[in-house]
């Protein structure tokens, strides 16, 4: 049941001819209308009983993974015009792994449009202050641990963002199906959400959190199940993680480069580490042969993309900018999900072109255990349950040997940014206030906060 790019297109192209397979995009329910979907097993025998989501920040496909055979990107060869009409090419970005002279690329709601151009995508360099820093990417050495996890398993170059938005309404959407804001407001939300599904249902999860708890959010109301990232690593390592583990890394609070979490001018480095860490212990633990570990970002970060996204049905009133009562998705991230039933062979990559989004992640929960969807959108086919990034044919738990990343032994700050130098165009909020003020309310509720706020 291998699901990759090249197969996908043979069989579109038998089916409907080379007008849909030269499409610039093709939405899930465009494409898959017309073509047979693998049959997913019962969800009580589909071998799954463990499922960990770790949400990175901020990079595209193309930035981060558009080096990868068999998948759909682009890394050198592209131009794009700046403000002042002047062409710049996209270029590599190797040895600098934290950007930090640069501005942090526009993801804002109207930057990512200005971004997207009406499906032209060509305009990142005419974002907030977008530089050249917007139109580079990085190539597998910057990364070697991805990138090894991306060869071995599945990467899905079909993953968009769920809103053409900053970080907190994309991660409103992987916990809640919808978000309640267009910017990074820390303003308490109401939304119900997976963890009120599971919870409603009997199945044991949690959210592990390295130093801000996005639980937060919602005041008290998930502090029971929020647990720091020490605990997931011992967890994980003795068998004794819940049914669904939400973990985070550590945000880039102070937008100085010590962060992990990938987010501009946090190190990539640091952030390789961590996602080593984090798949290590799970993997060479003992619940591995039923796991399904799932590393996505929350949305593109402001870097460029050549691959417009489609739409979506619409979760509910609050992103206006619909067509047919369909929403923007956000532009691709580079996801991965590794698990024995998603190996892959590094010389010959397993890559899928199905459409998902962070919904995907709800409905592949959802599916395993019963749940109803959470809106709209999780309820609909323009976008799929990722259990079809899977193959449930001959699950391999063999765990590949995969490079440890070699990041510094402390990380080195942007000074230029640590006393509010360039800070990044993340919507309203810069990454410093944002996570502080919520880091603030989490300490009012009871959290434990590691960090100095």
């Amino acid at each position: 049941m291998k699901i990759n790019r090249r197969e996908l297109l043979k069989n579109a192209a038998l089916v409907s001819g080379a007008t849909l397979v030269s499409a610039p995009f093709y939405s899930g329910k465009n494409l898959f209308a017309q073509l047979a979907l693998p049959t997913l097993p019962s969800p009580e025998n589909s071998g799954i009983e463990h499922i960990v989501i770790v949400t990175m920040e901020n990079r595209s496909f193309d930035h981060f993974l558009g080096w990868l055979p068999n998948a759909e990107g682009k890394q050198a060869g592209l131009t794009y015009v700046d403000s002042a009409g002047v062409s710049h090419s996209t270029h590599s970005l190797s040895g600098d792994y934290t950007g930090c002279p640069h501005p942090g690329p526009d993801h804002s709601y109207s930057g990512g449009r200005v971004e997207y151009d009406n499906g032209q995508m060509d305009g990142f360099l005419r974002a907030g202050s977008n530089d050249v820093y917007s139109i580079g990417y990085y190539g597998e050495q910057d990364i070697p641990f991805y990138a090894e996890l991306a060869r071995n398993y599945t990467a899905c170059d079909r993953y968009f963002a769920s809103i053409l938005g900053p970080t907190f309404p994309n991660r409103l959407f992987l916990y809640a199906a919808q978000t309640d804001r267009l910017s990074n407001s820390t303003n308490f939300s109401s939304l119900p959400t997976i963890w009120d599904s599971l919870a409603s249902a009997g199945v044991s999860a949690n959210y592990f959190y390295s130093n801000v708890p996005f639980t937060a959010l919602w005041g008290a109301k998930y502090l029971g199940i929020s647990r720091l990232y020490e605990e997931f690593l011992l967890r994980a390592s003795t068998g004794t993680l819940p049914a669904v583990s939400f973990v985070d890394p550590r945000y880039t609070i102070l937008d100085d480069g010590t962060g992990n979490d990938d987010h501009p001018h946090a190190d990539i480095r640091e952030g390789d580490l961590f996602l080593h860490r984090t798949f290590e212990a799970v993997a060479r633990g003992p619940k591995w042969a039923n796991t399904v570990f799932i590393v996505n970002f929350d949305e593109w970060g402001g870097f460029f993309e050549h691959v417009a996204p489609p739409r979506a049905t619409a979760a509910n009133n609050v992103d206006t900018d619909l067509v047919n009562g369909k929403t923007l998705l956000g532009l691709r991230v580079p996801t991965v999900v590794a698990s024995p039933f998603s190996r892959g062979n590094p010389a010959d990559p397993r890559v899928s072109a199905l459409v998902f989004d962070h919904t995907s992640v709800l409905k592949l929960i959802e599916w395993r255990w019963g749940l109803a969807p959470l809106t709209p959108r999780d309820a609909s086919d323009d976008v799929l349950n990722l259990a079809y990034a899977l193959d449930f044919s001959q699950p391999d738990a063999v765990v590949p040997s995969l490079p440890k990343p070699q990041a510094p032994l402390v990380a080195a700050p942007c000074l230029q940014n640590l006393f509010g130098g360039i800070l990044s165009s993340a919507g309203t909020a810069t990454p410093t206030g944002v996570w502080q003020e919520l880091g603030k309310h989490a300490a009012a509720h009871g959290f434990y906060v590691n960090h100095l706020l």
